[in-house]
């Protein structure tokens, strides 16, 4: 079956007609919309460059090392993307929860990428990934999955805390479909509150896949401007907590990880989605 998935979205990325190279909103000769309308009726919102300290003093210990880290301008989809997007570009719905417009999970690392190239296709955008070496090329205006530091620096919008809210763990529930709340299963994308950037479900529903190798210890090394983690890894970072998570690992900086081929089913593969970035330049 995953054989077949590869085949057809690697067909249909080279059978998509060319669509405009920009969206509704966008102009080169201006400055970048805050939020532009994919012509598939996506919405991506405009992330500002900026800095931002990256970790926790309070989480796990792969957390603790506080860096500063400063990013480039980009665009995120504002929803997690959906089993109807998804299914319109690969023609399948690996998803255990049926729902149209519920977040895509049961999604390996290598499918997201994948995605993100055939969307890159279809909108007449360079691809940012090889698919025989897993190489993402930066430079491509396509769409690829964030790094790690894009993404909580995006999660984050500019606050401080554990969390991009006041109040705590009681508050959670206004802004994340977790353990507490969830009944056991994803939900439709972007029905609880945003973040101060206006994306949805940064916590919770499906944890997210990043670009990043993990390593544990990369925070000690990690370049100021634009990281990209690890060169090599084992496992691809995920961000964000899920539908089955606690509600300690739905913060800004909680971090886990997992093979991006072969996740472990017992972790619970069916808790994983994403999201898609692209450059704003």
């Amino acid at each position: 079956m995953r054989i077949k998935f590869f085949i057809r979205v690697l067909c249909a990325a080279l059978s998509f007609t060319t669509l405009p190279r920009f969206a509704a909103g966008e102009d080169r000769g201006k400055e970048p919309s805050k939020e532009i309308t994919l012509p598939s009726g996506v919405k991506m919102i405009l992330i500002p460059a900026g800095s931002f300290l990256m970790g926790s003093t309070k989480g796990k210990d792969d957390e603790k090392e506080l860096h500063k880290v400063a990013v480039d301008s980009f665009y995120m989809d504002a929803r997690e993307v959906t089993q109807e997007s998804f299914q319109e570009l690969t023609k399948i719905n690996p998803s255990k929860f049926t729902d149209t417009q519920g977040p895509v999970e049961r999604i390996r690392w290598t499918e997201a990428a994948l995605y993100c190239n055939a969307r890159s296709g279809k909108e007449g955008l360079k691809q940012c990934y090889n698919s025989q070496t897993w190489e993402c090329d930066f430079a491509a205006d396509g769409y690829r999955l964030p790094t790690e530091a894009e993404w909580e620096y995006a999660c984050r919008a500019g606050t401080t805390e554990d969390r991009f809210f006041k109040g705590g763990e009681s508050e959670l529930g206004e802004y994340a479909w977790y353990r507490l709340n969830s009944n056991e299963k994803v939900q439709k994308a972007g029905r609880k509150k945003p973040n101060p950037f206006g994306l949805y479900d940064m916590y919770g529903n499906v944890a997210e896949w990043c670009n990043d190798f993990y390593d544990p210890g990369y925070y000690a090394i990690s370049a100021e401007k634009n990281p990209q983690g690890p060169k090599t890894g084992n496992k691809r970072i995920i961000r964000g907590g899920s539908w089955a998570s606690r509600a300690k690992n739905c913060t800004s900086s909680a971090r886990a990880a997992d093979a991006p081929t072969t996740p472990d089913i017992c972790q619970g593969y069916d808790t994983y989605g994403f999201r898609c970035v692209r450059s704003a330049k």
